[in-house]
C-alpha cells in the first residue's frame, strides 16, 4: 500500500512538473525571440527626442529671427492692462514714457472726455508723437499716509471718515495700505482691497504725541515698490508740518523725483500757524503733490473734508495716461524735462493740467 501511494505520488508529481515546465520553456524562448524588437524600440525612441518613451528632455529648437524679436505686451494700453507686480510682471517696451494727467477747470472742477488730439507732450521742449492715449479707469495702489500727532485729536473722526469716502469711492479693485504716524511712522494695515477691515483698524487708533510726517512719506513711497499694479499713488493726510523726522526735506525731494508715485494731500492746517514746521507744512506737501502730478487740497472748513476726499478719487478714476517714444532717446541718467498742453475744442474756458514735471532717463 504504502509503496503504490508512493508510485502513484511520485507519477503525479512528475507528470505535474512536466506540466509546468512546458510553459516556462515557451515563455523563455519568446523572451530570446523579442530581444531584438525591443532593442529596435529602444534605438527608434534614441533616436526621435519627441517620441514619448525617451524621459530626457530634447534640446531647443533654433529660434527664427521672428522668435528672437522682444515681445511688447500691453504697450498700447498699459494702465489698462495693469496687472499684478507681486505676481507676474507685465513687460512693456522699456522706450515707452508713460505719463497720468488730469485737467481742471477755472473753477477747479474736473475736465473729462477729451481726445487724443487735444494734447501735445514735450520732452526737453522737444515735441514728441504720441503713440497710445487712455482714459480708463485701470486700478491703482494707493498707500495712505494718515497723521496720528496729537494735534489731529480734535480733527480724528472727521479725517477719518473722509478716509472712509475715499476708500468707498475709489475703484473696487484698487488696493490699499495705512502708514499711520506720530514720533515714528509704522504700517498699520497692510495691502488689502478690504474697505471694511480697514475702516475697523482705524476707529481703534488714538491721536497723540509729535509729527514724523518726512519720514512718513518716505516710507509710504518705499512701500510702494511692492505695488500690484503699474499706477501708484499716495495720499497723505496731514495738519501740519514735520518736527519729529530723521529725514530731510532734500532727501525727501529726491526719493519724490526718482520715483513714479502720483501724490496727493489733504491739508487740514489751522489758520494761524505757531511754529516754523507748521508755517512750511503746507508748502513741502504742495511741492512733492506738483513734482508727481498730484495736487494738495487745503481744508477750510473740516466739513468739507469728505467732498475732498471724494474729488481726488475721481481724479485717480478719471485719468488721462498718454505715451510716447522719446525721439532723442539718450541713456545718460539724466533728468529730463516733461510739458503737455493743450490743445481743447473750441468754446471751452482755459483750461489747466496736472502732470509729472519730468523724469530720469535710463542710464547704461
Amino acid at each position: 500500500m504504502r509503496k503504490t501511494m508512493n508510485f502513484g505520488l511520485g507519477r503525479r508529481s512528475g507528470t505535474a512538473f512536466g506540466w509546468l515546465q512546458r510553459p516556462f520553456r515557451i515563455i523563455t524562448l519568446l523572451l530570446f525571440a523579442l530581444l531584438p524588437v525591443y532593442a529596435g524600440i529602444s534605438a527608434c525612441a534614441q533616436e526621435n527626442p519627441l517620441g514619448e518613451v525617451n524621459t530626457q528632455p530634447p534640446p531647443p529648437a533654433p529660434k527664427s529671427p521672428e522668435d528672437l524679436k522682444p515681445v511688447v505686451e500691453g504697450a498700447n494700453n498699459v494702465a489698462a492692462n495693469a496687472t499684478s507686480r507681486r505676481d507676474a510682471r507685465i513687460r512693456v517696451d522699456v522706450n515707452l514714457v508713460l505719463v497720468p494727467a488730469t485737467v481742471t477747470d477755472p473753477l477747479n472742477r474736473l475736465v473729462t472726455g477729451l481726445e487724443k488730439e487735444n494734447f501735445e507732450i514735450y520732452d526737453n521742449n522737444v515735441g514728441q508723437s504720441i503713440k497710445s492715449f487712455s482714459t480708463e479707469d485701470a486700478p491703482v495702489t494707493i498707500g495712505i499716509v494718515f497723521d496720528l500727532s496729537g494735534s489731529m485729536s480734535s480733527k480724528f473722526n472727521r479725517a477719518r471718515k473722509a478716509l472712509s469716502e475715499f476708500l468707498r469711492t475709489s475703484n473696487p479693485q484698487d488696493e490699499f495700505f495705512v502708514v499711520g504716524f506720530n514720533d515714528r511712522p509704522a504700517v498699520i494695515v497692510d495691502y488689502t482691497s478690504d474697505v471694511d477691515d480697514i475702516e475697523a483698524r482705524m476707529v481703534m487708533l488714538k491721536p497723540e504725541n509729535r509729527t514724523a510726517l518726512i519720514d512718513a512719506t518716505y516710507l509710504g513711497m518705499m512701500k510702494l515698490r511692492d505695488a500690484k499694479y503699474e499706477r501708484k499713488a499716495l495720499l497723505i493726510i496731514s495738519d501740519g508740518g514735520d518736527n519729529r523726522s530723521r529725514y530731510t526735506e532734500g532727501e525727501l525731494r529726491r526719493a519724490v523725483r526718482e520715483s513714479d508715485v502720483q501724490i496727493y494731500s489733504i491739508g487740514i492746517f489751522d489758520q494761524y500757524a505757531p511754529t516754523q514746521e507748521e508755517q512750511l507744512g503746507p508748502i513741502l506737501l504742495s511741492d512733492i503733490c506738483e513734482m508727481t502730478g498730484g495736487r494738495m487740497f487745503r481744508v477750510g472748513d473740516i466739513a468739507d473734508l469728505s467732498d475732498i476726499a471724494t474729488r481726488i478719487s475721481a481724479e485717480l478714476r478719471n485719468e488721462y495716461v498718454i505715451g510716447y517714444r522719446p525721439s532723442d532717446m539718450k541713456k545718460d541718467g539724466n533728468w529730463r524735462k516733461l510739458k503737455i498742453r493743450l490743445v481743447p475744442p473750441p468754446g471751452l474756458p482755459p483750461l489747466t493740467v496736472h502732470n509729472r514735471q519730468g523724469y530720469y532717463a535710463p542710464s547704461e
